[in-house]
């Protein structure tokens, strides 16, 4: 199936988790193109939205494939995979984490403008981004909120390669994905309209979920 867009894509997500409405639940977003589909599941589920600041790591001149990737509170999660195949050196990787966590700096400031994060201890979350490939993104979001006292992370997203759907299952209680399509090819196959999201849209967002 293909989404027209990330709102459509996050409504028939939020389908898929009706049973969470009248859990304690925080729904958080990974920024920026995760946004839009939160936005919906959380207007669904009733339940408060925030971000969950993650940036990838891409591997130079690559940087669409993800070696790994870097989350608040100094998190970071490598891809093996994609390092037994690329082999950076040390000096690359965290040449890279440094300059990822610069962004994600940056990102805290724009976004929360002096507020906290939403508290998720001993809470339900529901991590959502608009879809999974290596899925390092969503492991360190993962990891970032189980060292935050997570008591149940979902992640949902509309889209995820099988492969990276099921290997997260092993890290968080529950995956919920609308599709999984063979081949997978990219997150943007399977949207008609998948145009950036800007920082405005994301702060549009968040204000009306909090």
């Amino acid at each position: 199936m293909r989404f027209r867009d990330r709102a459509e894509a996050g409504r028939l997500l939020a389908g898929e988790l009706r049973h969470l409405r009248d859990a304690n639940v925080v729904v958080l977003a990974l920024p920026r193109g995760g946004v839009p589909v939160a936005a919906e599941v959380a207007g669904a589920l009733d339940a408060p939205l925030d971000v969950i600041l993650v940036r990838k790591l891409g591997v130079p001149r690559h940087e669409e494939l993800a070696f790994g990737a870097v989350a608040s509170g100094g998190v970071r999660v490598l891809v093996d995979a994609v390092l037994a195949e690329v082999r950076l050196d040390a000096a690359t990787i965290d040449a890279a984490t440094a300059a990822a966590t610069r962004e994600l700096e940056r990102q805290e400031g724009r976004y929360r403008r002096g507020r906290p994060p939403l508290d998720v201890r001993d809470r339900s979350v529901v991590l959502v981004d608009d879809g999974l490939a290596t899925g390092a993104s969503m492991r360190a979001a993962a990891r970032a909120v189980h060292e935050l006292g997570a008591s149940h992370v979902t992640v949902a997203v509309p889209v995820a390669a099988a492969q990276t759907r099921d290997d997260l299952r092993a890290e968080v209680d529950n995956v919920v994905c609308v599709a999984t399509p063979v081949p997978f090819l990219s997150v943007g196959s399977w949207y008609a309209d998948f145009s950036p999201v800007s920082d405005d849209e994301v702060l549009r967002l968040l204000a009306s979920g909090r």
